[in-house]
């Protein structure tokens, strides 16, 4: 299968999660066209179950960061964090929903140069033992009625490592007509 490097499939195919930020602060416009990239995603029915929550105080990233088991420590040291809430009583969909709110997200972040890392959230734990949910409910103060699915981490990245090319790797997912 030929694959035409057009700037979206470029960036789809080249981005990589980043944990690891300098200590450049992030763009503002940046920070609002990833904001809006998140805004203008598609969900079903229209009904956008979704609101974000935009954390930037440092204090509150390296409080964020014990969220979850291993996996968000990289909050410590990102410039801002988006949670991506969804709300089952609008949508019983939400989850899918708010899981293309967070990959349009990841993909302008990358395009414009700005290192991001998806925390997945729901049905995790905290490193306190208790669910990442109620951990970031507690923090947060969202309401009763939503859940948390996942976290965007930002920063500027230290490094964007070489994305491997695995186009001829996934062609036997590829099946026509019929399993």
């Amino acid at each position: 299968m030929e694959c035409i490097d057009n700037h979206l499939l470029y960036t789809i195919k080249t981005r990589r999660s980043i944990r690891k930020y300098t200590d450049e602060p992030l763009p503002e416009n940046a920070l609002r066209h990833i904001l809006l990239a998140g805004m203008y995603s598609p969900s079903s029915r229209n009904r956008r179950p979704w609101e974000f929550i935009l954390v930037n105080d440092p204090d509150m990233l390296k409080k964020m960061s014990g969220c979850r088991v291993g996996s968000a420590k990289m909050l410590e040291h990102a410039k801002a964090a988006i949670v991506v809430i969804g709300n089952p009583e609008v949508s019983d969909v939400w989850i899918e929903d708010c899981s293309v709110v967070m990959y349009g997200m990841h993909l302008m972040a990358d395009y414009l140069g700005v290192g991001s890392c998806w925390i997945q959230c729901r049905l995790r734990q905290a490193e306190d033992g208790s669910s990442t949910k109620e951990y970031l409910r507690h923090l947060l103060h969202f309401p009763e009625n939503f859940e948390v699915e996942a976290i965007l981490s930002l920063g500027m990245p230290e490094q964007h490592p070489q994305a491997p090319d695995i186009t001829e790797e996934l062609l036997p997912k590829l099946h026509h007509n019929k399993y």
